[in-house]
């Protein structure tokens, strides 16, 4: 079984409408796709059929991972958590050591992340940089262009 990840309920409903759009929607589609290719005779040469077996193949895979996050997702209990250092859905402000740019990030599974609308994965380096800071703590995080060093300014939820 794969790593837990935690979700918030929002979150956890928008990756089972997408599992569900996939199976009740797509899939159909793609055997529908297939089965007219099919109908247009000799298999061998038939570009259509092929292509729409591969995205029939595509479509499978990725059914099957998102069904893998779903049974791993566990939904977080928001009330239960520390609220002085960094966790997963903490709404943590951080401020640039070098330039003193300020930004503000709410910590999220990977599949919730959207970082136009302030949702940084906790896996990603910084997220995870992040991770068990407490307000004051200075973070060295390791990014592919250096170092970049933050200091946390506040931590709520």
């Amino acid at each position: 079984m794969s790593n837990v990840s935690y979700y918030t309920e929002e979150g956890l409903k928008k990756l089972k409408d997408e599992l569900a759009h996939l199976e009740q929607v797509e899939r159909p589609r793609v055997s529908q796709e297939i089965a007219d290719a099919r109908d247009k005779g000799d298999l061998s040469e038939n570009a259509e059929y092929h292509a729409a077996k591969e995205e029939q193949s595509l479509l499978e895979t990725k059914i099957a991972k998102l069904k893998n996050v779903v049974a791993s997702a566990r939904i977080i209990d928001e009330s239960e958590l520390d609220t002085s250092k960094v966790l997963i859905h903490s709404i943590v402000k951080i401020k640039n050591t070098v330039n003193n740019m300020e930004f503000t990030y709410t910590l999220v599974a990977d599949s919730e992340s959207d970082i136009k609308n302030g949702k940084l994965s906790v896996n990603s380096p910084i997220g995870k940089g992040l991770l068990g800071k407490e307000v004051g703590d200075l973070a060295e995080i390791q990014v592919p262009n250096g170092i970049m060093k933050f200091e946390i300014m506040d931590i709520s939820r």
